[in-house]
């Protein structure tokens, strides 16, 4: 496979605090719920939610495991590993902010969206993604972007987190041709 680094450690952070930045000047002190998909996502609202502090907003945070919601679970080899959800507060009224970290075909957000309305119905659902690919199979696009990389199909993204992976980076992925 050839490996291109989309961000390093540094720029992983930037694009963060730049996210953040966005958020909080687009809400400002109107609360605002992070809700991070399992399990990348949960990172990036971390991440997130210690930047959206620093500017002092008013936020609330969530997790939230897709696994049973995903559509593809007849074509999988095995069982989903299941993640908790935590939803700590009022979904009825609330303005999320979904969190994950690459935007592909728009399914994850999907399934994601609902889980959330079984919880209730928020006054609005935006979404914040470190990195978007591409290649939509649904009309799902983010508010809030990272970066934006142009995938092949077959390429592959990967988010590495320091918490997870002891590392940032984002690579790009392109297999090897045959």
């Amino acid at each position: 496979m050839n490996e291109n680094v989309v961000l390093n450690a540094e720029d992983v952070v930037a694009v963060i605090q730049r996210l953040a930045g966005e958020i909080f000047h687009k809400t400002g002190t109107e609360p605002i719920a992070l809700v991070g998909i399992q399990t990348r996502g949960v990172t990036l609202a971390d991440r997130l939610a210690a930047e959206l502090a620093s500017l002092g907003a008013n936020f609330v945070q969530g997790t939230l495991d897709i696994s049973l919601y995903r559509d593809d679970l007849s074509n999988l080899a095995a069982l989903p590993h299941i993640e908790s959800s935590e939803i700590p507060f009022d979904v009825e009224g609330a303005h999320i902010v979904l969190c994950d970290d690459v935007l592909f075909t728009g399914r994850t957000i999907r399934a994601a969206m609902n889980v959330l309305l079984d919880y209730g119905r928020p006054a609005c659902i935006e979404l914040a993604v470190l990195a978007d690919r591409g290649r939509r199979e649904l009309p799902i696009s983010a508010d809030y972007t990272g970066v934006k990389v142009e995938t092949g199909a077959e390429d592959y993204l990967r988010v590495h987190f320091q918490e997870t992976d002891q590392e940032d980076r984002v690579i790009h992925y392109t297999p090897e041709a045959t």
